[in-house]
């Protein structure tokens, strides 16, 4: 089963960020990056799938030079080899503009499956997926929870919202985006970091012409306030008015 595993490298979370002089994007010297998790969690699913059914996992990623620090940690935590779609430009492209940059480097490949992350921490979109699906011709899947490889088929499960699951049944090859929490993540080890350097990276470049979809227009850092407000009267009417606002105002309740 050859089954292809989409990762993104993200500015990591415990970062501050700093903006670019027009607001659009963040400082790119600045930032420490790390791997996108809900893609670590795909790739996690991958490893799996191969140990239960034979075959690879290639990892793909689309961006700068930068990028192959996660793909270098995807190859330690178990991927076989990886392919790198090597464009500076793409380093804050949209979920379109990225599809497109690894869409016919992909199709070579004629994978059995793909996986991605439900969405990325930076940008959070969730289009990336079902666009690269749309581009390669394959039917997909969102919101996976469970995915259980029948054959030339796959059933899986995905979340719904209020607590329901709904479970699917469809034909490979196909493309699923993972959502977080589906596995426990594995962590690299001193020899699979090892075996990492002498695994095989194929860069592409990009295609020509690739026109971005979505312009980030302006970038803020939410506003931190904060406003004590004391209420009076007995205890027991001060409970009903603390209620009262908790539904009303904070909406909390």
């Amino acid at each position: 089963m050859k089954i292809a595993v989409c990762i993104k490298q993200v500015p990591t979370r415990e970062w501050q960020p700093r903006l670019n002089d027009d607001q659009t994007w963040v400082r790119d010297q600045d930032v420490s990056y790390e791997m996108n998790e809900p893609d670590a969690y795909a790739l996690e699913e991958s490893l799996r799938l191969r140990e239960k059914h034979g075959g690879e996992v290639v990892v793909c990623s689309a961006g700068p030079a930068r990028v192959q620090q996660v793909i270098r940690e995807a190859l330690a935590r178990g991927a076989d080899r990886a392919l790198h779609v090597e464009d500076d430009a793409l380093g804050a492209a949209d979920a379109f503009t990225a599809a497109s940059a690894l869409a016919p480097a992909m199709a070579e490949q004629q994978f059995d499956l793909i996986l991605t992350g439900l969405q990325s921490d930076d940008q959070g979109h969730a289009q990336f997926g079902p666009v690269l699906a749309e581009k390669l011709g394959m039917p997909h899947s969102t919101i996976i929870m469970e995915v259980l490889v029948d054959g030339a088929n796959l059933k899986v499960k995905r979340e719904l919202e209020g607590g329901w699951f709904q479970h699917v049944a469809m034909p490979l090859p196909a493309l699923l985006t993972i959502q977080s929490g589906i596995n426990q993540l594995r962590y690299a080890t001193l020899k699979g970091i090892m075996a990492a350097k002498k695994k095989e990276i194929a860069r592409a470049a990009a295609p020509g012409g690739l026109t971005p979809r979505l312009k980030i227009v302006a970038l803020s850092a939410p506003q931190k306030s904060k406003q004590t407000v004391m209420i009076g009267g007995s205890p027991a009417d001060a409970a009903k008015e603390l209620v009262k606002r908790l539904r009303e105002e904070a909406r909390v309740l």
